[in-house]
């Protein structure tokens, strides 16, 4: 499967248009599904194996942020054998009473996994909480970067962000090599 196919399969599973608000606060017509794609477990897997190659060196721990990149940083973790984390928005008020369940943080090189990106906004919470938790986060890596500003915005707050596909990618794969749309709205 070509990175065209996969940015197919994805767009074809995922993409829906209408008005939606997305977590930013920002209007959009055009919305990328994440669940439809972290639900096909086939398509899921293909996702995380195209990931491994953009997992830095050195990274020792993948922390997914709830809820979306947890389907994704276990996906991930399968392939490329790393321990993962779970990173809550806030901490639970019973049990553990922790922000970061799963694997370790603190003192470790902490690859932050989101599944769409659009301001960034997010990642940078959960970056600041797992840095506050002790661990080195300098990189994030999704699946979608809608490309509104997130990655901008994230390297103001010291983090790369890497990602499989971009919403132009998404778009030139379902417009095909003539330009023709090969997707039908939901």
């Amino acid at each position: 499967m070509t990175h065209s196919d996969l940015a197919l399969r994805i767009h074809a599973a995922s993409h829906l248009t209408g008005q939606f608000t997305l977590r930013s606060g920002r209007t959009a017509t055009e919305y990328f599904d994440k669940y439809r794609f972290e639900a096909d477990p086939v398509l899921l897997d293909e996702i995380a194996r195209r990931m491994v190659p953009l997992v830095p060196a050195g990274t020792q721990v993948l922390a997914g942020l709830e809820m979306g990149g947890i389907p994704v940083v276990t996906a991930l973790g399968r392939h490329t054998g790393l321990p993962c984390a779970f990173v809550r928005k806030q901490a639970k008020p019973y049990g553990t009473c922790r922000q970061a369940e799963g694997a370790e943080v603190a003192g470790r090189k902490v690859l932050v996994v989101e599944d769409v990106v659009t301001s960034g906004g997010q990642i940078a919470l959960s970056a600041a909480d797992l840095r506050n938790l002790g661990a080195q986060v300098d990189e994030a890596l999704c699946v979608i970067d809608r490309e509104q500003g997130g990655g901008e915005a994230l390297k103001a707050a010291g983090i790369s962000l890497l990602s499989l596909l971009t919403a132009e990618d998404l778009r030139a794969a379902a417009a095909g090599p003539t330009g023709t749309s090969r997707w039908t709205p939901r």
